[in-house]
């Protein structure tokens, strides 16, 4: 019979989702797209003096920052994916980062929302051709770069019945990358400001509608923020542990309460996208061993990282 070390039964906690390493490089390729176009829209607006392309450069800044944020977690995590400090493995810090960009997004909307106001009541001189021809240019930029970020695992719709898809819809906020999500957002976000400022350029241009282009810019601060929003929630629920999976819960019980066994206490949790831990605690009166608990639970996919506990309890059934 083979002697076990101790060493056979220690395990890795690497939990980074399953396309961690391909997130990665389209992150850092967003990164270099976005921070050339904020190098020449700021470029731009100083050789056209034009404050909106100087404002929109700087604002560019702030997504460029959150996006290396982004592309920075993900080579953190992957370089420190087997780093006995963490005690589940770096799965989470994309949610951290995550987090982190969400908190940028709103400040962004912020700043937008604000200006808007400001130039709605003090209008300012606009040069609409070049301001509409860097708009055109960033918009393309941003097109690319979301296409770049867009995750068709994480992004597809469901077109099936409200009671499958309350199930699904669990399972795929929980294998969702918050970190890529916050990219894919800002991008979005880049995009969204980008239409709404041509339409409004081309309508003031035209018509002379000055008014248009701040109020167009109040509307799309609502929406960034709205995204924010929805971010910050998801994130966080995930960094407090507390982003319940039903679907995987019933699984384990179902698995488990089988004849006098009974389940005392479960704690389930993500540990990355795509991953999670559980800790059950068993009460029968005629347990079996952990192991074969365990076993029971071997084939579900989602659940990377189990303790079991059992304990005999004469009656419990």
């Amino acid at each position: 019979m083979h002697a076990h070390s101790l060493s056979d039964w220690r395990h890795d906690h690497v939990f980074l989702g399953e396309a961690h390493d391909r997130n990665e490089r389209r992150t850092w390729m967003v990164v270099g797209l976005t921070a050339a176009m904020m190098v020449a829209e700021i470029a731009g607006g100083m050789i056209f003096g034009s404050m909106a392309l100087l404002a929109d450069g700087w604002h560019m800044s702030t997504h460029a920052g959150a996006l290396a944020i982004a592309a920075g977690a993900y080579r953190y995590a992957r370089r420190h994916a087997r780093d006995p400090r963490f005690a589940f493995g770096t799965g989470k810090l994309g949610d951290l980062a995550g987090f982190a960009s969400a908190i940028v997004l709103a400040m962004v909307s912020l700043g937008i929302g604000y200006e808007s106001v400001t130039r709605l009541f003090q209008p300012v001189a606009i040069h609409y051709g070049e301001a509409t021809a860097i708009a055109v240019v960033g918009l393309a930029v941003n097109l690319l770069s979301a296409r770049l970020l867009w995750d068709d695992h994480h992004h597809h719709q469901h077109d099936h019945g409200d009671d499958h898809d309350h199930d699904h819809d669990h399972d795929h906020h929980h294998h969702q990358d918050h970190n890529l999500r916050a990219a894919y957002w800002h991008v979005l976000a880049d995009a969204l400001t980008s239409i709404l400022a041509i339409a409004g350029l081309l309508a003031a241009w035209a018509y002379g509608w000055t008014w248009l282009d701040p109020a167009i810019g109040i509307v799309g601060a609502a929406v960034i923020a709205h995204w924010s929003w929805g971010l910050i929630r998801g994130s966080g629920a995930v960094l407090l542990d507390a982003a319940p999976n039903s679907a995987l819960e019933r699984t384990i019980r179902e698995r488990l309460e089988l004849g006098h066994d009974r389940i005392a206490d479960l704690h389930v949790w993500r540990l990355g996208p795509g991953h999670h831990g559980a800790i059950v605690s068993l009460v029968s009166d005629e347990p079996e061993s952990v192991d074969a608990y365990k076993a029971r639970l071997a084939d579900v996919p989602a659940l990377s990282h189990l303790t079991v506990e059992v304990h005999r309890c004469d009656g419990a059934h």
